[in-house]
């Protein structure tokens, strides 16, 4: 039977590796937390609306699920969804922003746009949840 810890979102606080004094020196000079781990293995560019419809999800399902377990990165997601995902090596169009919802909601919800002009509306691209799921 697979370990189910392996497929997780987020590591089990066990499982994350120690950081080392590079990383630590890193994390302290992008104002990360000293324990910490990555959303991407390395640094992501998404260059237009493909990319961001291809990888943002995945990368933004980490973020919801590390958003659950941690009400410091909660609170950095919120105050500056973009800038937050830079800081953690995620990098978005100018044309892209996003918008951390939490009111009316029982659990947050990210909605990624595109604005396609630059006085035109907004397009909404993404909508994402953590949904809890159980079965049997």
């Amino acid at each position: 039977m697979e370990n189910s810890a392996s497929r997780a979102l987020v590591p089990i606080s066990a499982n994350v590796p120690a950081t080392t004094q590079t990383q630590q020196r890193k994390a302290r000079n992008s104002g990360r937390a000293e324990v910490d781990f990555d959303l991407v293995r390395r640094e992501t560019y998404l260059r237009d609306r493909k990319d961001v419809e291809e990888q943002l999800p995945d990368i933004i399902g980490r973020a919801l699920a590390r958003i659950w377990i941690d009400g410091h990165f909660r609170d950095r997601f919120a105050a500056g969804p973009v800038e937050t995902l830079a800081a953690y090596g995620v990098y978005l169009p100018q044309n892209i922003t996003i918008d951390f919802e939490t009111e009316g909601l029982t659990r947050p919800q990210v909605v990624v746009y595109e604005k396609r002009f630059r006085h035109g509306p907004r397009r909404r691209l993404l909508s994402l949840r953590l949904m809890m799921l159980a079965d049997k």
